[in-house]
């Protein structure tokens, strides 16, 4: 159903209802009188004139009303009662009044009853119910059709109101109902792929900022630890050497490999507070290669590893090589002693345990040192963020392994637990 049948259904029932009007009001042959019957009855109450009383009145068949009067107007009977039985309330009906006349001898007068008021009456009567019907149908088809421009119309246009809301708001996870019957099908169809181009284009764009922080957060931890070896080194020189101009030369070196780490660890921590997760894609790895990721990260050459036993771990080499940078520098930073690695298998787990001969951490302040931004006392006067434990513990976790600490009594113990294939 459209606005175009609509209207041509309108205009047919307008059409049919002026026809019914004209076919009810036309001029009908029961108001007009009878010239032929009225002259029946005449003659044939003339004939039984003397016993009009006493016999059934004559030519009721042509269903004309009548009243008969004598030579003086007087009443002498009717067809039926409430009819016009006087000369002058004839008149005032518009009765036709016939002469009764017998061998040319008036006997007295026919009032022949004018019913066209009752016929108009009738045809009133007629068209107000033919009006009220028509009315009564005309408002049921309004109702009909203003129930189907909303289910057709309005109802979808609130839906797409509803949906337009949702994508102002950022709401992608709600699909839009396509009804292809209505009048906005197409447009609903293509709403709803607008949506899911949007959620796709969003999920990227999470995706390649996700990775964008990731690459970061992580290159700017990494570079932190040749930093650091880069101004081991250069104050280990500063130390033995003895030429002024090359001792200024260092200073310059140290002065800036302390502002790249400024900077680096201003990135880092910038990165680090947007990001929610570094991703970690874990292989099997002989154990073989844990040495060389400990020698690379023992930039002071003060380790001593133990033998390493042949066994298969599950680790992803990268982050497990941040992992050692940092407990390694660590050590050097805040114990700067040697660092004994001892390396054993513990049931369903490799244990890597790294230990210095400093002074350690105060036993109530042992349990927050992996959390994030947390610094101990003994960091005072040295730099650092309180995050590199923070992301070698998350790291360690997501490889399915862990890592912990303990005070001894000549020295710190710090232990790497990685899961055995």
């Amino acid at each position: 159903m459209n606005i175009k049948k609509v209207s041509i259904l309108m205009v047919i029932i307008l059409s049919a209802y002026t026809c019914m009007i004209f076919y009810a009001f036309r001029d009908r042959s029961e108001a007009k009188i009878n010239v032929v019957a009225v002259n029946d009855i005449t003659q044939s109450v003339a004939k039984q004139w003397k016993n009009l009383e006493q016999q059934e009145l004559p030519c009721l068949q042509y269903g004309l009303d009548y009243v008969v009067l004598d030579y003086d107007n007087n009443f002498i009977v009717a067809t039926r009662d409430g009819l016009n039985n006087n000369l002058n309330a004839a008149i005032s009906n518009q009765d036709a009044i016939i002469d009764i006349k017998l061998n040319n001898k008036v006997l007295g007068k026919l009032l022949i009853y004018n019913n066209t008021n009752n016929v108009w009456k009738q045809y009133r009567k007629y068209a107000l119910t033919l009006s009220v019907t028509l009315i009564i149908f005309i408002v049921i088809l309004c109702l009909t059709y203003a129930l189907y421009i909303d289910r057709a119309i309005f109802r979808p246009f609130r839906k797409l109101q509803g949906f337009a809301r949702h994508v102002a708001e950022g709401i992608l996870d709600m699909p839009l109902e396509m009804d292809k019957g209505n009048l906005f099908g197409a447009f609903t169809e293509s709403f709803d792929l607008m949506r899911d181009e949007l959620e796709h284009a969003r999920e990227n764009e999470r995706i390649a900022n996700q990775s964008k922080k990731e690459l970061v957060a992580s290159l700017s931890h990494d570079i932190k630890t040749p930093v650091a070896s880069i101004k081991a080194v250069s104050e280990v020189m500063y130390a033995k050497s003895n030429d002024e101009n090359a001792k200024k030369q260092l200073e310059v070196i140290n002065s800036k490999a302390d502002q790249i780490n400024t900077l680096i660890t201003n990135l880092f921590n910038a990165t680090l507070e947007e990001l929610q997760e570094l991703g970690v894609t874990i292989t099997e790895q002989a154990s073989q290669i844990l040495y060389d990721l400990i020698k690379k990260a023992d930039y002071n050459n003060q380790a001593t590893i133990s033998s390493i036993p042949e066994c298969i771990v599950l680790v992803d080499v990268l982050r497990l090589a941040q992992v050692m940078d940092n407990v390694l520098s660590n050590s050097y930073k805040y114990a700067g002693t040697s660092i004994e690695v001892s390396i054993h298998i513990n049931e369903e787990y490799l244990d890597i345990t790294f230990k210095d001969f400093g002074l350690g951490v105060l036993e109530e302040e042992r349990p927050l040192i992996f959390n994030k931004f947390y610094r101990a006392k003994n960091s005072v006067g040295k730099s650092g963020t309180g995050l590199g434990l923070f992301i070698s513990k998350y790291l360690m976790n997501k490889m399915s392994g862990d890592i912990d600490c303990q005070n001894n009594d000549d020295g710190f113990v710090l232990r790497l637990r990685l899961l055995l294939a």
